[in-house]
């Protein structure tokens, strides 16, 4: 071999070593971000959990405020109760013609 055979060969050596250093580190980055992206589907789920939860709640809530009973309103209370059923009897009544 000659010096320049033996040169250019040093350097297609360390483009070589340059290239398989600058993979790993894309390798290890790329495993890094995979890891991130799990988390933060875990994250989302568990938030959209916790949303159809609150959800639930504030419905749940809403509708125990409708009916809620004192002395002076028992009258719009009975009203608002009948409404209600007015609205299941429909919506069941719309369920059963589909």
């Amino acid at each position: 071999m000659t010096d320049n055979e033996k040169r250019q060969m040093k350097e297609f050596e360390a483009k070589v070593r340059r290239l398989l250093a600058l993979y790993k580190e894309l390798k290890k980055k790329n495993a890094d971000l995979y890891t991130d992206l799990e988390r933060k589907e875990t994250d989302i789920e568990r938030l959209q959990s916790e949303l159809r939860q609150s959800q639930s709640d504030y419905k749940n809530l809403k509708l125990a405020k409708m009916i809620q009973i004192s002395d002076d309103e028992h009258h719009d209370a009975k009203m608002r109760i009948t409404r209600l059923v007015r609205e299941v009897n429909k919506c069941i009544n719309q369920l059963s013609t589909e």
